[in-house]
């Protein structure tokens, strides 16, 4: 395995860099916060990956006993270091997002007529 391989088996799917950059922006965040933050995942999902992410020392989860119960999620020193090794990535994305659009189209129109 190469460190590549290792990155993308830890931060790889569609669900966890936007797990990651939510608590990067959002600090310490409860489990209703995390989600309102990302659009489109299903609770089932999020609890998934949060787990996964927990697993792999990215994330950490404080539960407070309390009534009602508290769970709060944040980034562990691995997770920010993930993190800030997804910037340039999320750089590049940005820059080239009308491209990337442009040819996501193009690819569904060409397969559409087929």
């Amino acid at each position: 395995m190469c460190g590549l391989d290792a990155a993308v088996a830890v931060v790889g799917g569609k669900w966890k860099p936007m797990i990651l950059w939510a608590l990067n922006d959002g600090g310490v965040l409860r489990f209703g916060e995390l989600r309102r933050h990302i659009e489109g995942v299903s609770e089932k999902v999020l609890i998934q990956q949060l787990r996964e992410l927990e697993a792999d020392s990215i994330v950490s989860r404080e539960v407070y006993r309390e009534v009602p119960p508290r769970v709060e999620y944040s980034l562990t020193e691995l997770g920010e270091a993930l993190n800030a090794a997804l910037i340039p990535l999320g750089r590049w994305g940005h820059t080239n997002m009308d491209v990337i659009v442009a040819n996501k189209e193009k690819a569904a129109v060409k397969a559409a007529s087929l």
